[in-house]
């Protein structure tokens, strides 16, 4: 852990809320200690705060565009790649299971615990640190145009067949795996047509992934 904070240049104190921070619920059921869960829950309101007022100081959108945005910058999928960025997957703890499942490349488990590092900072070093640490290596991919965090494809392509009066629906093909594990195949349909398809772990991210599969083919029109 030590190494982690020095190289993300974190003038600690408490090395142990860093340490908690990145303690899946699996490995503090093994080892009878906390997980990262307490801390998450912080983490996500000390985000949420920051990104609130970068985009309110930083750009003259009104209150429904502001808080669209913010949903796109405090997500599972933007979180989770900070988390990858900053290298936070590689300090996890978990359990033998979960490690064996491939936990520590899991989206949801990746965007968990950028939060609950936040969460860790925060208790240790403050709200001041926590922004400046934010603005270092959050800002910057914010204002990169090229990484897109926008993970809400269902409802953009919900609006446009909307507009063309076309009938959509998303069908499951195929499910693998056991019970705790499964993988869906899923179909987006329009007017009956395939126009795009998604696996993923869950129904909703592979819904979510077949959505964006037929949002590129849009872009050269929904015929």
């Amino acid at each position: 852990m030590e190494e982690l904070l020095n190289k993300l240049n974190i003038p600690y104190k408490n090395i142990k809320l860093y340490d908690r921070a990145l303690t899946h619920t699996s490995y503090a059921n093994e080892n009878n200690v906390e997980s990262y869960e307490r801390l998450e829950y912080l983490g996500d309101a000390v985000l949420e705060l920051i990104i609130s007022e970068y985009l309110y100081k930083n750009t003259e959108y009104e209150e429904g565009k502001m808080t669209k945005y913010r949903s796109h910058y405090v997500c599972e999928n933007a979180n989770n790649e900070y988390s990858n960025r900053l290298g936070l997957n590689e300090y996890l703890k978990l359990g033998h299971g979960e490690e064996e499942r491939g936990g520590k490349f899991r989206k949801t488990i990746g965007g968990d615990i950028f939060e609950s590092f936040i969460g860790a900072m925060y208790l240790d070093l403050g709200l001041d640190e926590v922004k400046k640490f934010i603005y270092k290596n959050v800002i910057p991919l914010i204002e990169d145009k090229t990484v897109d965090f926008f993970d809400d494809y269902k409802s953009v392509l919900q609006e446009l067949v909307q507009t063309d009066k076309k009938s959509l629906e998303y069908i499951v093909i195929d499910e693998q795996g056991p019970a705790h594990d499964k993988t869906f195949t899923v179909e987006v349909r329009i007017d009956n047509i395939v126009y795009g398809m998604g696996v993923a772990h869950s129904k909703k991210e592979a819904e979510q992934i077949a959505a964006h599969d037929a949002l590129l083919k849009a872009q050269n029109g929904l015929e």
